[in-house]
């Protein structure tokens, strides 16, 4: 853990950008980071969509976020009980958080300094803080959590639990679990429009999402999937994104090997694109003509053409791609 000192604070209010200046924020590297939960490392993408590098990992690397400034990724390695800290630029690890029960994802609150992680194996969601390095929180989740979502005015975190069908709220002000929502079974990854007003639930063995009135933290509808040819126990929703304009979700349908494209507005599904096996975490480039899909049986990469709703390249990458982040 860091300590208290006030070189070491210094140097991490510079590291991780808490102090927000645009000149401190770094030129995009360009490129795409993949984490595989088998092979231990995160592999690195051009804008040709090809593989040209990798960093070696803590073991088992899921969830990814960068620090404010775009200069630092930061990874929870699931089997290390560690949150580490890798140097875009050079591609060098610059610290390791210990101690923390294994993290599987989490949010950076937006005030750049305290980190909300899903702790699975002890059903808790706890609260880094990267300028100390302290734990400074713990709330109690229900069994297996894993999704965590801030919201970007920071008074609230949502938090899921897979095995207790749950979402939890957490009033940051407060610091309190102010409730817990029944959603439907396995809960996995959230999306929050961009008015705030719904929040989106990945329910995997339900097979649906759960849209949440963020007003009344109540259900106010569910988004049921059925691609041609597979059958409902396939659809298995994981990851989903949601467009800045909030016109359009893509929701990551697991074992059904496609994505589904939602029409917000009337929760109807256009379209569905055939991916690779098992599709997983996503996310979009800046510019949101590209979807970038990890697909976690095929050990690969479909990198989707939004305007033609077509994969336009697959790419081999690790084993067990997971999360996904894309600095362009």
């Amino acid at each position: 853990m860091l300590q208290r000192g006030g070189g070491l604070r210094a140097l991490w209010l510079v590291l991780l950008g808490v102090a927000a200046c645009p000149s401190a924020v770094s030129a995009a590297t360009g490129l795409v980071y993949v984490s595989h939960e088998r092979s231990d490392n995160i592999v690195m993408l051009n804008k040709e969509d090809e593989v040209v590098g990798q960093i070696k990992t803590c073991a088992r690397p899921r969830g990814m976020t960068r620090t404010p400034d775009k200069k630092s990724l930061i990874v929870a390695c699931g089997n290390d009980d560690t949150i580490a800290v890798y140097d875009l630029a050079s591609r060098t690890l610059i610290k390791r958080f210990r101690d923390v029960p294994d993290p599987e994802t989490f949010d950076l609150h937006p005030n750049g300094r305290d980190l909300y992680i899903s702790n699975e194996d002890d059903s808790e969601c706890s609260v880094l803080n990267l300028e100390t390095g302290e734990i400074t929180a713990h709330y109690a989740t229900g069994p297996e959590p894993e999704g965590v979502l801030a919201t970007p005015d920071g008074k609230r975190v949502f938090v899921a639990s897979e095995a207790g069908n749950l979402v939890h709220v957490i009033d940051v002000p407060s610091g309190k679990v102010v409730k817990d929502i029944v959603v439907g079974t396995r809960p996995r990854r959230f999306a929050l429009s961009p008015d705030g007003k719904e929040l989106w639930v990945s329910c995997e063995i339900a097979g649906i999402v759960d849209v949440i009135d963020t007003a009344t933290l109540q259900s106010k509808g569910q988004i049921s999937f059925l691609p041609k040819g597979m059958r409902r126990e396939q659809v298995t929703p994981v990851d989903l994104v949601m467009t800045r304009d909030g016109k359009t979700a893509y929701v990551a349908l697991g074992r059904a090997n496609h994505v589904a494209v939602v029409d917000v507005a009337s929760r109807a599904v256009k379209d569905y694109i055939l991916v690779g096996r098992r599709p997983w975490g996503m996310r979009f480039s800046t510019d949101e003509k590209t979807l970038y899909v990890a697909n976690g049986l095929s050990d690969d990469l479909s990198i989707v053409d939004l305007a033609s709703g077509k994969v336009r390249k697959t790419v081999p990458v690790g084993m067990v791609p997971y999360g996904i982040i894309v600095d362009d």
